[in-house]
């Protein structure tokens, strides 16, 4: 995207969401920055799907804006600062690149009020929002190692931060929980939403042989990859309807409105303040959708059984015994990790072959 359809995106989506207020006081102007369109069906459609419930919840209190496919860097501390400069109050970039960007734009509007998604650097007009995305792929996980049939699962990784680390782990652990043969493939994508690039990816872990892929990437084209080869996948951060009953045969919903409607009324109220905030399935932030009839009834009823116990803190995904890659011990017989080591994970555990990159 150069930077004349970029601001060019700003001005239309500006003039088409800006009718003047009929209220007194003029609405709080709120906007969004995200990584991918919003209609790519998944990462960045369920952030918009959040928006979207912001004004379904405040009406004309509110007035919204969003520029989507916005490049992680340069391009988002311009998109960030166009609008600061429209009178956007508060300000969610959604995707964790737009770190650095958020920073250098905030110490330059501190009567703007920014949230940054699943980022770790805060200041006075700076928060951070993350989902325990690593509880759902716990789930999906069982599943995976349930259905395989050659023993061999799929991971197409975005780019290899912690997040992403978490998600890999969480679901080879759970896989082989069920399943100790579980050989588990992990090919990077470099990119959130490049379907080309995801289509490829699939199509190398299907010539490896896998026959159940899981993605921490927003396209579906690595569901229509599986369809084509009759392997097996899973929605990625929203529903991925379309797919079921198979190849989707259950998905991660990433429920964000919640959290928006309550940042958006803590400004409305005065009682906005930087803070850092990281939800799970407990909180409903992060939704397991429905396993379809292509899961066995008794699988399906142990993914739920999971879910349930990690929903009521019953069980923590990360749970010792557990081992690095590299043969040390990580938690001992019971323990479970702590959130400071989940959010610099930068290893794989014992029994997944493939590398991180730098």
């Amino acid at each position: 995207m150069n930077r004349r359809d970029l601001f060019a995106g700003v001005a239309a989506v500006t003039v088409a969401l800006s009718a003047p207020a009929l209220a007194q006081d003029a609405p709080l102007k709120v906007g969004f920055i995200y990584v991918g369109p919003v209609g790519d069906g998944g990462w960045t459609y369920q952030h918009d799907q959040g928006r979207q419930a912001i004004e379904a919840e405040y009406g004309d209190r509110v007035e919204t804006t969003y520029i989507e496919s916005v490049p992680e860097g340069a391009d988002a501390e311009r998109a960030l600062t166009q609008l600061a400069l429209a009178g956007n109050k508060l300000i969610f970039a959604t995707s964790f690149g737009f770190m650095d960007p958020v920073m250098n734009v905030a110490a330059k509007f501190p009567d703007v009020k920014f949230e940054h998604a699943t980022g770790y650097k805060r200041a006075d007009n700076v928060a951070t929002y993350d989902a325990r995305f690593y509880e759902g792929r716990a789930v999906m996980g069982t599943i995976a190692g349930r259905m395989t049939e050659s023993n061999k699962i799929g991971y197409i990784g975005s780019f290899p931060i912690p997040e992403v680390i978490q998600g890999i782990n969480s679901s080879f652990i759970h896989a082989r929980k069920v399943n100790p043969d579980v050989e588990m493939k992990v090919v990077w994508a470099y990119s959130w939403f490049d379907p080309a690039k995801e289509a490829d990816a699939a199509s190398a872990l299907l010539a490896e042989g896998v026959d159940v892929i899981l993605q921490h990437t927003d396209s579906t084209a690595p569901l229509a990859k599986a369809q084509e080869a009759g392997a097996i996948g899973f929605g990625q951060a929203s529903d991925m309807a379309a797919f079921k009953p198979t190849p989707r045969v259950s998905s991660i919903i990433d429920n964000w409105a919640p959290y928006y409607i309550e940042r958006v009324g803590a400004v409305l109220d005065g009682t906005w303040e930087s803070k850092s905030t990281w939800a799970g399935i407990g909180d409903g932030e992060v939704e397991i959708g429905e396993i379809t009839d292509a899961v066995p009834a008794e699988v399906k009823e142990e993914a739920l059984v999971l879910k349930d116990r990690i929903a009521s803190g019953e069980y923590h995904p990360f749970t010792g015994p557990l081992n690095k890659a590299d043969g040390s011990e990580w938690l001992a017989e019971g323990q479970t990790a702590t959130d400071e080591e989940l959010s610099g994970m930068n290893f794989f555990v014992e029994g997944i072959g493939a590398e991180i990159p730098n």
